[in-house]
């Protein structure tokens, strides 16, 4: 690793410490669930105004991400295309009043803490240091705080990002979890609701008609026995049931939210066509299925993109050597990147935080971490500077 963008980061690492932990509890307070991030989106486009962005390199986008444009230095090396740092404001939870925050003195706790606004306050500062040193890059850069990564946000803000910029990404990195993670494939899934419907009627009077309730259970039961595709790890889940009106009410609607995964889009495949088998044999004469796909996304492509492997082996160094990571876990998981992996395009998501219970209201970071995890955005980054 080089030496001077070793002291560079961890100098502004130390420096930017109390900062950055005052911008994360600013930050965390701001409700962000999947699709409504605009609260945030204009927290960031106003601080990075703030911090010296010209009016012209800050835009928030129809799809609510906020894009940080680095221009490429005079003496760039490539300028047939874009580099992408990212990390997402939204969290998992509903909230839209401010989210509550507690603090001991090594840990702050609050809904999305780790996952994933201490990760994104990182970005922010790694690009207010590019911005403000005006550091020379070998081909431009943008660095997003991007939308809808969590639950049925269907990775909508990524998606949007690589639609404007159709074939002009070259490597993407996005900044996920916890420091030692360091995912490198993608686990695609579909996501799909699943709404029974049935004549209904009286417990007692219309006793035997068909129970919606008890027909999606019956689908449910039929759904976990399934055959699942050996060629990669695949899992099925029932994330939520809703249905009936009373306790002395035959259900005439019941509804369930089902989703599929796996890292090859074949036993994705391979598990839509038994899906819709299992549909199709759930169907009676005064039952009807109907099913709604409400999220879709691809897992990693056939090939490894030239570059990825060289990608990975960077960062590993560095989150040696800055992050203090003896452990490096070669995952797969389903992230930003899984955009780019289906497109042949380099890719990784990197946790550069400490902490734990993720998607619980009860989650926390170490505060000392960012110390560390600040380090290892910022000498990423400047993989791309030129002397």
């Amino acid at each position: 690793m080089n030496e001077r963008v070793r002291e560079i980061a961890t100098t502004y690492a130390d420096e930017c410490y109390e900062e950055e932990l005052e911008l994360l509890r600013t930050l965390a307070r701001i409700p962000a669930p999947s699709g409504h991030e605009e609260r945030r989106a204009e927290f960031i486009r106003d601080w990075w105004l703030s911090q010296g962005a010209p009016v012209g390199a800050v835009r928030v986008d129809d799809a609510k991400n906020v894009i940080l444009s680095l221009p490429a230095g005079p003496h760039a090396e490539h300028d047939d295309g874009i580099v992408v740092f990212a990390a997402h404001t939204d969290v998992v939870f509903p909230d839209i009043d401010p989210l509550p925050l507690a603090e001991s003195e090594e840990r702050l706790l609050a809904p999305g803490v780790g996952d994933d606004t201490a990760n994104l306050v990182g970005v922010m500062l790694a690009g207010r240091y590019l911005l403000r040193h005006h550091v020379p890059l070998d081909r431009p850069m943008l660095v997003v705080a991007n939308s809808c990564e969590e639950g049925l946000g269907n990775l909508a803000g990524t998606r949007e990002l690589f639609a404007h910029y159709a074939g002009r990404v070259k490597e993407f990195t996005s900044f996920d979890l916890y420091l030692g993670m360091h995912v490198v494939s993608a686990v695609g899934s579909h996501r799909w609701k699943v709404t029974c419907h049935t004549q209904g009627g009286h417990s007692w009077e219309d006793f035997g008609r068909d129970n919606a309730i008890e027909a999606l259970c019956s689908f449910i039961e039929d759904l976990y026995a399934l055959d699942l595709p050996k060629e990669a790890k695949t899992t099925i889940n029932v994330g939520r049931f809703v249905g009936g009106t009373t306790v002395n009410s035959i259900a005439e609607e019941a509804s369930v939210l089902v989703e599929y995964r796996s890292a090859s889009e074949e036993c994705l495949e391979q598990m839509y066509g038994k899906f819709v088998v299992l549909v199709e044999e759930h169907l009676k004469e005064k039952t009807r299925i109907d099913v709604r796909l409400i999220g879709r996304r691809p897992a990693s492509g056939e090939r490894v993109p030239e570059g990825q492997a060289g990608l990975i082996a960077r960062t590993d160094e560095i989150l040696r050597e800055l992050g203090g990571v003896e452990r490096i876990m070669h995952q797969e998981s389903s992230t930003d990147a899984n955009i780019p992996f289906s497109l042949g395009i380099p890719a990784h998501t990197v946790g550069a935080v400490e902490g734990d219970l993720l998607h619980t209201r009860e989650e926390w970071i170490e505060k000392a971490s960012l110390r560390r995890g600040l380090a290892v955005i910022l000498a990423l980054m400047l993989e791309h500077a030129r002397p």
